[in-house]
């Protein structure tokens, strides 16, 4: 089951109605219109949380202060599902060949580089050689 979640901030202080006088009932009464309000939009009320919530005092300080929220939930349906089946992430690892049977990769090695100007960092992507390989051509060996 899939749903979608609605947060607000639950009310600070009472709302003002007829018949309703104590501060107690007003702020029950605040609750009870946000709560029939949302669920006469097909909103299911779940929990109120009490979340911290940095602010800025003055020019250069830093507060944490409190905040109650009210969460609410209603089901949503899945995302469309098409005929197509899910792709897989990663490539199936090749079937291992027979050591004299497999190819010898007998081009010189060159490093592919790749950046992320964001991150800063450099990944070096170099193809594998097994061993045999090494042995076997000179031009591969690096001492």
């Amino acid at each position: 089951m899939f749903y979608e979640y609605s947060v607000v901030p639950a009310p600070k202080k009472g709302v003002k109605s007829k018949g309703v006088k104590t501060v107690e009932d007003r702020f029950a009464h605040a609750l009870q219109e946000i709560m029939n309000e949302k669920g006469a939009a097909g909103w299911e009320y779940v929990r109120t949380d009490t979340l911290p919530v940095e602010e800025r005092q003055g020019l250069t300080g830093r507060t944490t202060t409190y905040q109650n929220m009210m969460v609410f939930r209603r089901s949503a349906a899945p995302a469309t599902e098409s005929a197509e089946p899910p792709r897989a992430l990663l490539a199936a690892p090749a079937p291992e060949a027979d050591a004299e049977t497999a190819p010898t990769n007998t081009a010189p090695i060159e490093p592919t580089f790749t950046s992320r100007s964001d991150a800063k960092m450099m990944t070096v992507e170099t193809p594998s050689i097994d061993d045999d390989a090494l042995r076997a051509d000179p031009k591969l060996r690096t001492d």
